[in-house]
């Protein structure tokens, strides 16, 4: 049985592509030999992962959704990654009725179009920065200054309109909000302003090459502050790899890191059914698939996505993706990622949560929820003066 998938292994979103492409084929590894195929009647069906590369490009995935469901005959989807997209994809897949789970792309705007065959997986953007702000008016209330600079796209603008207005409702001041183009290459302008207006809190990025240069470029000029979360590039070891020790004390939104509690126990307290892999069983797989000493982001978790098709075409004992989509509304259940249970009108993720991580010695912690947590986190971050002469310690 196939599952198909558009992913970017070139382009714009290569790194985050080959992430997610690694944690597919560690789903369906895990569905066709630890879990023995998918058990339909009589029928035992072993799943195959059937991808081409979207080269990062809307009119390459509008092709190659029309590709997978009218050629390969794919009933079954993921969608690319980024909301931008995804988007692009999703009217295709549900005119023809072929069911579509993002595991990539977060906008609201998705599920707010009426689409009768597209799910989500992954927590949506409107709660990616939540959990941050959160956190600051929890370590820090007298730290009120908040600077938003995102990437001017659909995921990034939904998260920070988000984040905006849930900042306003925990009284932070906005001193300064900017937005800039896809593709940039040089923020010191914007950089520049945003530092004349002094924040506390810098909120921003969009994906990975931009977030890796607003980071970069906030070093070179000197723009320190208490706490930043960037979206998307600080939760890729290449982070850390490009920046070195300006990444330390850089936080980021993601939906999993390695060491989040979520378990077959933690399932059975909330009365909810397991599936998949633990997260050690996925992390072993994950370096046989991806190389040895290859560690896992949360773009690799996200192919939980495989599991939620896998556990849904068994619970609705169909392949006929219609009758999947009706099951997918009862589903309550958690994987090593974590919960998964949508919003039955729009297909929206309800159940998973974010968490907060932060680099700390060179390495991703988890610092917020509480609950969740498997460090402190540090605050305020060290300035860059401190990073460059090796002070990395919590203050």
């Amino acid at each position: 049985m196939y599952i198909g998938a558009p992913i970017s292994l070139s382009g714009k979103f290569s790194k985050e592509g080959q992430m997610s492409l690694w944690g597919m084929q560690v789903a369906v590894k895990w569905v066709n030999q630890k879990h023995g195929g998918l058990k339909v009647g009589n029928t035992v069906y072993k799943l195959e992962l059937k991808y081409y590369d979207d080269e990062s490009k809307k009119e390459t995935v509008q092709s190659l959704i029309e590709r997978l469901v009218t050629v390969d005959k794919v009933n079954f989807i993921l969608a690319p990654y980024s909301s931008g997209l995804t988007l692009a994809a999703a009217p295709i897949a549900d005119k023809y009725g072929a069911l579509f789970n993002s595991h990539g792309g977060a906008s609201d705007y998705i599920f707010e179009q009426g689409y009768k065959y597209v799910v989500q997986t992954l927590s949506p953007a409107s709660k990616y920065q939540v959990g941050f702000l959160d956190m600051i008016k929890a370590l820090d209330p007298n730290a009120k200054r908040l600077a938003l600079v995102y990437e001017d796209a659909e995921f990034s603008r939904t998260v920070h309109r988000a984040a905006k207005e849930y900042a306003e409702k925990l009284g932070f001041e906005i001193v300064y909000e900017k937005t800039y183009p896809k593709g940039v290459n040089d923020l010191s302008p914007i950089l520049n302003e945003l530092k004349a207006a002094n924040p506390d809190v810098v909120v921003g990025g969009g994906h990975f090459a931009d977030g890796q240069l607003l980071v970069s470029q906030m070093a070179e000029l000197g723009i320190n502050v208490k706490a930043a979360s960037i979206l998307v590039a600080p939760a890729l070891p290449a982070f850390y790899d490009a920046l070195g020790t300006k990444a330390e004390g850089i936080c980021a939104p993601a939906q999993w890191e390695v060491g989040v509690s979520y378990s077959p126990e933690a399932a059975k307290k909330l009365g909810i059914d397991w599936y998949g892999p633990t997260q050690d069983e996925f992390i072993a797989l994950f370096e046989e698939v991806a190389g040895k000493g290859t560690h896992p982001s949360y773009h690799a978790a996200e192919a939980a996505a495989v599991l939620a098709y896998a556990k849904a075409i068994e619970t609705a004992q169909s392949t006929n993706p219609e009758k999947v989509r009706e099951t997918m509304n009862k589903l309550d259940f958690m994987t090593f990622f974590g919960r998964w249970k949508i919003d039955p009108e729009t297909g929206k993720q309800i159940g998973h949560e974010m968490i907060i991580m932060q680099w700390q010695g060179g390495k991703k912690v988890i610092v917020w929820p509480p609950e969740a947590a498997n460090a402190k986190p540090y605050y305020p971050m060290p300035t860059w003066e401190e990073k460059a002469a090796g002070k990395l310690a919590t203050h």
